[in-house]
């Protein structure tokens, strides 16, 4: 018993070391485009401000700049909703290296846009 404790406390430690280290990489500008069902394409800006596992920051489209909420990051990855003129629209993103993959659902439908780090 007190072996499997052990582990459990050592996977713990290894876990808020990667989030520890990861956490502060996404702070900044992303960008990308988001095509919907009907082949329209909207870029998007999100400027992400990482404190603990607590996601804040903004959202800029062409409908404006909408401030992210309820924003947090866990092992599954980024979770928040963005509220556009009274919709609350959730997004899910996963991190990799290089890319954060997003998962929007508006309207209804998921719809996925990739986001690469702003040069800026």
């Amino acid at each position: 018993m007190k072996r499997t404790g052990l582990i459990a406390v050592k996977a713990i430690a290894c876990l808020v070391i990667l989030l520890s280290v990861t956490l502060p990489h996404l702070s900044g500008t992303w960008t990308g485009k988001l095509t919907t069902a009907d082949s329209m394409t909207y870029p998007l800006t999100y400027n992400f401000t990482i404190h603990g596992d607590s996601v804040a920051g903004t959202v800029k489209s062409t409908l404006g700049e909408f401030p992210i909420e309820e924003g947090k990051m866990d092992t599954g990855g980024l979770h928040f909703k963005v509220t556009m003129n009274g919709l609350d629209i959730p997004h899910n993103g996963i991190v990799y290296a290089d890319s954060i993959g997003m998962n929007i659902i508006l309207n209804g439908s998921r719809v996925h846009c990739r986001l690469s780090r702003s040069a800026n």
